[in-house]
């Protein structure tokens, strides 16, 4: 056993470290021989007018490094909006993650915490940020700035109160971590680093807008930016009888997820052959199916469904009565309705059973989403409070639904409307500095954020031919959190060991 008796040392409360720190020392047994880090666990805080308006937690775990050039130093986020860096943190990059079954079944409790070979510390330092409302991080009242007691936190915590609402919103929480970022290196002296950001969902959407933010606005150089199961153009997420592309982008995924329930016909003999007829069938034939409406013959119409059908296994009628615009609830539900089960929409490969089999609607949760819950709310406690000593009543808000429901996505100052996305802050942040890796990537049965709709944007890009180069696009069997599953965590990190020694070269 590792970390059964770390040393330990903790920082006071003062005016610029409010809440105490923890700072612990570890060792993580890898093939390669011992790695010797320390993890500090902190609260950060961010200021205006000189004057503290919040306390951003985070975890940093830096190594014993004896190199004569820098180590790499990666920042970590998660998305939502609303959701803590615990997802990344204790499911892939950290020392330590959860086990999951071999192909991310959730197994029964407890959870179990088991050290991560695959951790990405083998290659960079860390630093797991929690922004405002999540994980621990807050903002800070007027009282706590006076230094008076005003509640205890726990008993405030479920109360976002009006000075947290205003990070929720695209713009201030980008600046809140471009501001964390640009602090954290000037207090750790790692400015000659190189910096990589990685952040998944919305992360990745955050991911996008910080490679220019940080390099424009903050002066912070980045050798590589990581988008993992990103939505970068919300347009994309949500079908409509006028908006086409993003009914084509989801049925890649929905025909993969299929295929691996071997409910498809398949378009060749492996998933991979199966996968290229469904994204040449999306771009060919039913973007156009769908933008020609009632000018297209009833023959051809008909043609194409059976088509769909038989790329992901749904009844041909069914895709008839839904005019070939089939939504993931749909997909969700029907796929092996006969069976009384449901498919997951952020990974279609897990299923459960359906609770109400004879209602109209598909009623029940996620187990994608929900039934991960117990496991990282578990994971993130047991190693914050024990393995790495943090002390706080505060309850870890692992997705703040509070949040989520009250994020503000207008960007202040813009006159576009419509859906908001993040393509063109990436591209203009590839050609402010062409030496910048990108690296995008999907699991094949997320439908939530379906790994075509990315390869179909870096398509309309219109890169230079001398970025072009610098980005990768890579996608492995999974979900939204395509890593639960061993062999592709495996393959993703021998890829990121691969993609860090190129962007630093």
């Amino acid at each position: 056993m590792t970390d059964s008796n770390p040393s330990t040392s903790s920082t006071p409360s003062t005016s610029s470290t409010p809440r105490p720190s923890s700072t612990t020392q570890h060792v993580l047994p890898l093939p390669t021989g011992e790695l010797h880090y320390t993890a500090i666990a902190a609260w950060q805080p961010l200021y205006e007018r000189e004057k503290p308006i919040a306390e951003i937690f985070h975890v940093a775990y830096l190594t014993d490094h004896q190199g004569s050039s820098p180590r790499p130093l990666t920042f970590v986020f998660n998305g939502g909006p609303g959701a803590a860096s615990a997802y990344l943190h204790m499911g892939a990059l950290g020392p330590k993650r959860v086990e999951f079954g071999e192909q991310g079944t959730l197994p029964k409790p407890p959870v179990k915490v088991v050290d991560n070979l695959e951790s990405w510390l083998s290659f960079t330092d860390l630093v797991f940020i929690d922004p405002v409302g999540t994980g621990f991080s807050r903002a800070v009242s007027p009282e706590q700035e006076n230094g008076k007691d005003k509640a205890d936190d726990k008993a405030k915590a479920d109360k976002p109160e009006e000075k947290e609402t205003e990070f929720w919103e695209v713009e201030r929480d980008l600046k809140a971590l471009a501001e964390f970022i640009q602090t954290f290196l000037s207090k750790q002296n790692r400015w000659l680093s190189p910096v990589f950001i990685a952040g998944e969902s919305y992360g990745g959407f955050r991911v996008a807008k910080l490679a220019r933010k940080l390099q424009q606005d903050f002066g912070v150089g980045l050798s590589g930016a990581i988008l993992i199961s990103p939505v970068l153009e919300f347009s994309l997420l949500e079908g409509t009888d006028y908006n086409l592309t993003s009914w084509a982008a989801v049925l890649p995924s929905m025909a993969g997820s299929a295929a691996h329930h071997q409910r498809a016909k398949l378009a060749g003999e492996n998933l991979p052959a199966h996968l290229a007829a469904a994204e040449t069938f999306a771009r060919k034939t039913l973007i156009p199916l769908l933008a020609m409406g009632d000018t297209l013959s009833s023959e051809e119409r008909q043609q194409a469904y059976q088509q769909i059908a038989d790329l992901i296994g749904l009844p041909v009628d069914l895709i008839t009565r839904q005019g070939g615009r089939i939504g993931i609830e749909v997909f969700a539900r029907e796929l092996l309705r006969d069976q009384q089960r449901i498919v997951g929409f952020y990974d279609a490969s897990i299923t459960a059973i359906d609770p109400f089999p004879d209602r109209p609607l598909y009623e029940g949760t996620d187990p994608t989403l929900d039934g991960l819950d117990r496991l990282f709310t578990g994971a993130i406690n047991s190693h914050l409070r024990g393995t790495l000593g943090v002390e706080t009543n505060l309850p870890y808000h692992l997705l703040n639904f509070e949040t989520f429901k009250a994020w503000k996505f207008e960007l202040k100052g813009g006159l576009k409307q419509g859906f908001i996305g993040a393509v063109d802050d990436l591209r203009i942040g590839m050609t402010l500095n062409p030496y910048m890796q990108v690296y995008i990537t999907h699991g094949l049965f997320d439908l939530v954020t379906p790994y075509f709709a990315s390869n179909h944007l870096a398509d309309l890009m219109k890169l230079d031919p001398e970025v072009r180069p610098n980005l990768t696009i890579r996608h492995y069997k999974g979900g939204h959190m395509f890593y639960t599953w061993q062999a592709s965590r495996q393959e993703w990190f021998a890829e990121m060991t691969q993609f860090y020694e190129q962007a630093i070269e």
